[in-house]
């Protein structure tokens, strides 16, 4: 699935890596370039901007989110599309003159989305009903994409009444057709190495973009040269991508949907349809940046860009309107009829793109402030042709804070072979006849084999001879439609359409210390048909409006004070205060102790008032294999009969399970006995399931699980914020305590999207973000080290503070504990061994709203155990030099006990990984 929204902010992503590749000017340059961007929606400073070639890193939250689509004549009930996305990046110093760049990106994305046009009159969003004290209502809509319409001769529409088929009128209005799309994970790297000369530089760079339906590699190459005194700039670039698409379709749509276009990409496997395509771009462009004088600049650039290959939006289809040219030429003054079908949508396979942009950027020193002035210009071989205006005003205004206030306009025209819906005066299908007129009939299995029936309706052979029909399975043989009767290409996704948007936000920035800002984005966009330069309101169906929401922290390491921070001892530093002299600070080392194993949260604090820590964390849990009652593994039929409260319920059962966590760490010390602490979390995970033996049989109305594609959650998880605090420290042993909250900022109402017009439902309990309640988190730690040794053990436990989320249960309590042992093999790195010991309790209360009771994940007893793991872990950390502070722990988790409650998947294992930078 890729949005409109989806692809304007990896566009800004794109840009804004390539813009940070290429922009090694000369100081002057740096400090006029002032607002360039960093990340979508964020702006720098001058003070910052004059620092983007220092080594930093930064790390960046954004929230897409769409507004309801308009559906006319029934309410609308699906969520719209929305996105979380998170990025880290960074730029380090390997020479004084080569640089390594790097940048992660990982994003989720859910709602409703458009996958096709039709005309209102189809009633294409079919309502769905529910009884209520006053009678039927309508709650919502379901997509409908084969049906049949009025029309008037001259091909008008005429709606009919959605229940009764009353004809109520001619009605031209077109409808976007709403599916909603189960969540989707992307996550996507960029490397990049430069080269600066004293007046040139150049860079190279690739990354991976992976999605489970769609994987794209690129690579590039851009330089600069400076002349004129570094007065001028000339720029250029060249990028490959290479894109390969293996769509898994929507299998709600599917029976319905014509795609003999593309029947020799399609690939059928495990009960699912899958399409594949590959596709390639080739782009270069050149620059030229000037300096006007000092307070001004102006900045051009013109790019071109080739693609070919498969360049459809598989997820699209395009309404054909089939109409029998018979009933066109008869006399009679009655409405038509037309078979309304979806089709596959065709774009071009090749597209030649070329854009022309220019930047201007004026100093204006009475106000200290900056106005950045940017018009761009594209065209290609579709015919669209795009303009875009955008102004920024920067104004600092004391204390380290700057706003810059922001307004966009974009106009873009329509493809050539865009439409909403198109016509085909012809059948859909047409039943088969012989020389002698009579119809064809042929076996389902064997097509080859053919019949006819004589008057009496018997089955003949091709020899005349009667067939017995009890032993064979007959259907009417019909010829489809002539597709080169069709445009050579149609489309009718609303991108591609022509629009305007119109734009408004504004970027905070505030500089906290000297090299850390943190930054916060807000814009509102508007999407009209009436905004386009020349256009009007008749494509109004498909306006909406949606924003973005940014927020980042940026840590320029060669600005921080480090003679005021102690600086130089990394918060897993692995060795005592009383051993070792690292850098010249001795006597202001940051933590004691030795390390401790990644898996371990809050098992460090920070010694010294002001102290500072920002870190990322990152976990990755596996399950598969058996499922298990118990101890001990169990079979088909135990599942079946005893892992649901009900035998028709236990249906499906997961096959593998994977939960990924990203979580932000940030640690302050306004006190040396007391540390505060912040960490949000986004998490993503996904399940395959699989039928059971002896499974019930399907049930009307009951939603079932189909295909190989599984099924995904992910977004923002809960938000933890806790208070560590020193209980007793002497040489070589520590002693604190922590107290936590869980804020329940994670979703616990996810559903399953619609199938085949059955709702599925809540997802399952272990697929949700979040607890949903309050929650306590205690932990007591001790740790101790003695020369190269090192050691400790914890004891935490989560307490639920409510009796129910809003979906109606509560997670069981959780107690942990846990020691470790280690040993500093150098200096810089250390190896761990630890065992842990856990014990959760089941779910108290149940599901208050549908849930589609597929399997035993879907139960409340089948949640908690006892667990016991090992954990072997290592970590690298950086005594001295400009990255003292940074340190980097792995820590693999293995499973030797599982005692689970009821019927569980099988833990296969998990990694903790976790970067920390104190200073």
């Amino acid at each position: 699935m890729s949005e409109e929204g989806k692809a304007s902010l990896n566009k800004e992503l794109y840009n804004s890596n390539q813009q940070k590749a290429s922009n090694k000017s000369n100081g002057v340059l740096q400090a006029l370039t002032s607002a360039a961007l960093v990340l979508p929606g964020l702006l720098l400073t001058s003070a910052e901007a004059a620092d983007a070639n220092l080594d930093s890193f930064s790390f960046q939250y954004n929230r897409f989110q769409e507004g309801k689509r308009k559906l006319f004549t029934v309410p609308n009930n699906l969520n719209p599309i929305q996105a979380d996305v998170i990025q880290a990046s960074g730029n380090v110093s390997l020479t004084d003159r080569v640089k390594f760049t790097f940048s992660y990106t990982r994003d989720v994305w859910s709602g409703a989305t458009p996958v096709t046009t039709a005309p209102l009159a189809t009633n294409g969003n079919r309502p769905i009903l529910q009884n209520s004290p006053t009678g039927l209502i309508t709650a919502g809509a379901s997509p409908f994409v084969n049906t049949n319409i009025l029309l008037d001769r001259d091909l008008n529409p005429i709606r009919q009444d959605p229940l009764t088929g009353q004809a109520i009128g001619k009605d031209t209005r077109a409808v976007e057709i709403l599916s909603s799309a189960s969540p989707e994970v992307r996550n996507a790297a960029d490397l990049g190495l430069g080269y600066e000369w004293n007046e040139a530089a150049l860079n190279v760079g690739g990354g991976l973009s992976v999605e489970n339906d769609y994987k794209s590699s690129y690579g590039n190459v851009s330089g600069r040269l400076d002349f004129n005194q570094k007065l001028t700039s000339a720029k250029f670039g060249f990028g490959y991508t290479s894109s390969e698409t293996s769509a898994i379709l929507d299998h709600d749509i599917v029976p319905y949907l014509t795609r003999t276009a593309f029947s020799n990409q399609i690939e059928s496997r495990g009960g699912s349809e899958i399409l594949h395509g590959k596709r390639q771009d080739w782009s270069a462009n050149i620059g030229l940046t000037q300096i006007l004088g000092k307070n001004s600049l102006i900045d051009a650039n013109i790019g071109y860009t080739y693609s070919n290959g498969f360049m459809e939006n598989p997820y699209k289809a395009m309404t054909v309107i089939f109409v029998d040219p018979e009933s066109l030429n008869n006399n009679l003054d009655t409405p038509i009829t037309g078979d309304v079908r979806a089709l596959l949508e065709q774009r071009p396979n090749k597209r030649n793109q070329v854009a022309i942009s220019a930047r201007y950027i004026q100093h204006i020193s009475l106000l200290d402030a900056a106005l950045h002035l940017n018009y761009k210009f594209s065209t290609d071989d579709w015919g669209i042709n795009t303009n875009t205006f955008t102004a920024n005003w920067i104004q600092p205004f004391g204390s380290g804070w700057t706003i810059t206030p922001r307004i966009r306009y974009h106009s873009q025209d329509a493809a050539n072979f865009y439409q909403p819906f198109i016509f085909s005066q012809q059948t859909f299908n047409t039943n088969a006849v012989d020389v002698l007129g009579r119809q064809i009939w042929e076996d389902a299995i064997n097509p080859d084999i053919q019949f006819v029936r004589d008057e009496n309706f018997n089955l003949l052979d091709s020899d005349g001879n009667l067939v017995d029909e009890s032993l064979l399975n007959v259907q009417p043989k019909t010829i489809p439609f002539d597709g080169e009767k069709l445009p050579d290409s149609f489309s009718s996704d609303h991108r591609l359409s022509g629009f305007g948007t119109l734009s408004g936000g504004v970027t905070l920035n505030k500089q906290l210390a000297k090299g850390i800002v943190l930054q916060g984005g807000f814009e509102y966009f508007t999407r009209q048909s009436a905004l386009q330069i020349g256009g009007d309101s008749g494509g109004s169906f498909g306006d909406f409006d949606f924003y973005v929401a940014s927020g980042a922290i940026r840590i320029n390491i060669e600005k921080l004070n480090f003679a005021n921070t102690g600086g130089g001892l990394g918060i897993e530093s692995g060795v005592s205060a009383d051993s070792h002299d690292h850098a010249g600070h001795t006597n202001n080392n940051h933590h004691h102790g030795g390390h401790v194993p990644a898996g371990v949260m809050s098992g460090h604090m920070l010694d010294n008032a002001g102290d500072f820590m920002f870190g990322y964390r990152f976990m990755y849990g596996r399950m598969g294999g058996d499922i298990l009652n118990g101890a001990g593994a169990a079979n088909d039929l135990e599942i079946v009969s005893q892992a649901c409260s009900d035998a028709t319920n236990c249906r499906f059962t997961p096959t593998y399970m994977r939960m990924k966590m990203h979580m932000l760490n940030i640690m302050y010390a306004p006190t040396n006995w007391l540390n505060l602490m912040l960490m949000p979390k986004f998490v993503d995970m996904e399940m395959n399931i699989r039928e059971l033996s002896g499974r019930p049989p399907p049930q009307p109305g009951v939603h079932e699980h189909t295909g190989i594609a599984g099924h995904a959650t992910g977004g923002v998880g809960d938000t933890m914020m806790s208070s560590l605090i020193k209980l007793y420290e002497t040489p070589g042993h520590r002693l604190h305590m922590g107290l936590g909250l869980s804020a329940p900022t994670g979703n616990v109402g996810v559903e399953f999207r619609r199938v085949f017009q059955i709702d599925g439902g809540l997802v399952h309990f272990g697929m949700q973000l979040g607890s949903g309640t309050w929650d306590f988190l205690p932990s007591l730690t001790y740790s101790g080290d003695h020369k190269r040794w090192t050691w400790g053990a914890q004891l935490n436990g989560v307490k639920r503070m409510e009796n129910q989320n809003k979906s109606g249960y509560r997670l069981g309590d959780v107690i942990q504990a846990t020691t470790w042992g280690g040993y500093n093999l150098t200096k810089w790195l250390s190896a761990s061994v630890r065992g842990i010991y856990t014990k959760q309790g089941a779910i108290h209360g149940d599901f208050n709203a549908f849930n589609g009771r597929s399997g035993p994940m879907d139960f409340p007893t089948n949640q908690g155990g006892q667990f016991w793991d090992i954990g072997l872990g290592i970590t690298a950390s950086v005594p001295s030099g400009k990255f003292a502070g940074n340190s980097l722990s792995v820590e693999w988790l293995q499973p030797l006990r599982n005692d689970v409650n009821g019927f569980q998947l099988e833990r296969k294992g998990a990694l903790a990984a976790a970067w920390n930078y104190h200073f």
